[in-house]
């Protein structure tokens, strides 16, 4: 079995002053697989081997938003899915951006797959998280529904040993 470790960010448009209080809006990437699929997430990626979680997910939000993260809270929730299957277990880490600075820009991400970016509204996310996992997505939406100030663990199994047929299901 191989061992993911992930960081996700959730950034808040407010956080870089782009909306006003209330108006609430998050930033998600869009993805390019290796099937020629595209779907949305938060930003982040994985960690590598001895970094820190934070330290590994700033580095992630600058390659692929230009962003740079100066201060992290969290993490908000985590994720573990283990997929006996494919060879794989993955913990990913979900911290909020507290404090940001820069513009936007899509381009740099050295991985070639962060093809856009773009402000998505809590009304909206629902649509444009339509194709990504249920691991990412689920997680994401409650915590944009009800952000409690304590971190909330999610948890996913996934059966199957071919990507284009799984079973997945939280636990």
């Amino acid at each position: 079995m191989r061992d993911w470790v992930v960081g996700g960010a959730v950034i808040e448009a407010s956080t870089l002053g782009l909306h006003a209080p209330g108006d609430e809006a998050v930033l998600l990437v869009e993805n390019r697989r290796h099937n020629g699929s595209t779907d949305w997430t938060p930003p982040g990626g994985v960690i590598d081997p001895g970094e820190a979680v934070v330290d590994g997910l700033t580095r992630e939000v600058r390659e692929e938003t230009g962003l740079e993260v100066l201060e992290w809270a969290g993490p908000v929730y985590e994720i573990l899915a283990e997929a006996p299957g494919l060879g794989w277990r993955l913990r990913v880490e979900v911290h909020r951006a507290v404090a940001v600075r820069g513009a936007v820009v899509v381009g740099e991400d050295p991985d070639g797959i962060v093809v856009g970016a773009d402000w998505v509204s809590l009304g909206a996310c629902e649509d444009r998280l339509c194709d990504a996992h249920p691991w990412v997505r689920e997680p994401l939406l409650e915590w944009m529904g009800d952000r409690v100030g304590s971190s909330r663990m999610f948890r996913y199994a996934i059966e199957g040993d071919r990507s284009a047929a799984l079973s997945i299901t939280r636990i």
